[in-house]
């Protein structure tokens, strides 16, 4: 058994609950990040007669804006001496249906020719059945009917469950609530033959291996520098078909701990593509 190969947790029985949405916690962090100097560095940009640089539309909420996921990936991608260019609609708590009705969304599409573009579904819809068949899977069969007439590919962001889970709806721990959110990307990836990003599958395997390392903020929802360093691996290793073991750029977070991440990344999405319809 590899350093890195662990097995899924065992599924709990599918739950009919609501979800809560994290809107005015993912504002009030957005706030803060701006209030405190902290904003990202500006990421890399592509000439505009750039053939070779790929571009990537991140459409997500807190998740993907929260230490600023697109441009992690687009400083990662730079050490590994790649063209890129990332944009991104992120509003707190926004839903893929939210997106799907979204003149931002749709204006931002239009904007340029994209290379992929990301779908990050809020952070409890998935790991819920209600969720996953009334409002997931239905914005996300739109989104890829939307995205994939401009030449495009769509991928899908698997998320982290939250650090305690959601026993309010009947899932108790991380690891019940992980499961959940994992079968509800895979099968709606499955069915539309769509490659997903193991984000949430990845950080599993982190934290079961290497609990040393903490990967979510005080609130046990969004991510701190190391998650999004870890989403940003998992995107480079996903995107380009290459491992990000080696590379310099560590996105605010230790040598050690980016050499584990990187080496995560790299195992979990690439030892296994077709798991992910990475093809």
């Amino acid at each position: 058994m590899g350093q890195f190969e662990a097995s899924r947790p065992a599924r709990p029985p599918d739950t009919r609950v609501g979800e809560v949405p994290w809107a005015a916690i993912g504002l009030v962090l957005m706030a803060g990040l701006l209030l405190s100097g902290c904003a990202p560095a500006a990421a890399p940009t592509c000439g505009a007669e750039s053939s070779s640089c790929l571009r990537v539309l991140f459409l997500g909420n807190s998740y993907t804006y929260v230490n600023d996921l697109p441009g992690t990936f687009a400083q990662l991608a730079q050490a590994g001496s790649h063209q890129v260019e990332t944009g991104m609609v992120a509003n707190g708590g926004e839903m893929l249906g939210e997106h799907v009705a979204s003149s931002e969304t749709k204006d931002r599409l239009a904007s340029q020719k994209w290379s992929y573009v990301v779908l990050q579904e809020q952070s409890d819809t998935p790991a819920f059945e209600s969720g996953r068949t009334q409002q997931m899977y239905p914005a996300a069969r739109s989104l890829v009917a939307m995205v994939t007439p401009t030449g495009a590919t769509p991928i899908f962001f698997m998320t982290w469950a939250h650090r305690d889970g959601e026993p309010s709806g009947g899932l108790p721990g991380y690891e019940s609530m992980q499961v959940q959110i994992d079968d509800a990307y895979i099968t709606i990836a499955d069915e539309l033959a769509v490659p997903v990003a193991p984000v949430g599958y990845t950080w599993f395997v982190v934290r079961r291996q290497h609990p040393e390392i903490g990967l979510w903020q005080d609130d046990g929802s969004h991510p701190n520098q190391a998650g999004t360093y870890l989403a940003a691996c998992v995107f480079y290793a996903t995107i380009y078909r290459q491992s990000p073991e080696g590379l310099t750029y560590r996105g605010g977070v230790s040598e050690a701990v980016a050499s584990t991440l990187q080496a995560a990344a790299a195992h979990e999405v690439l030892s296994s593509p077709e798991e992910w319809n990475l093809r």
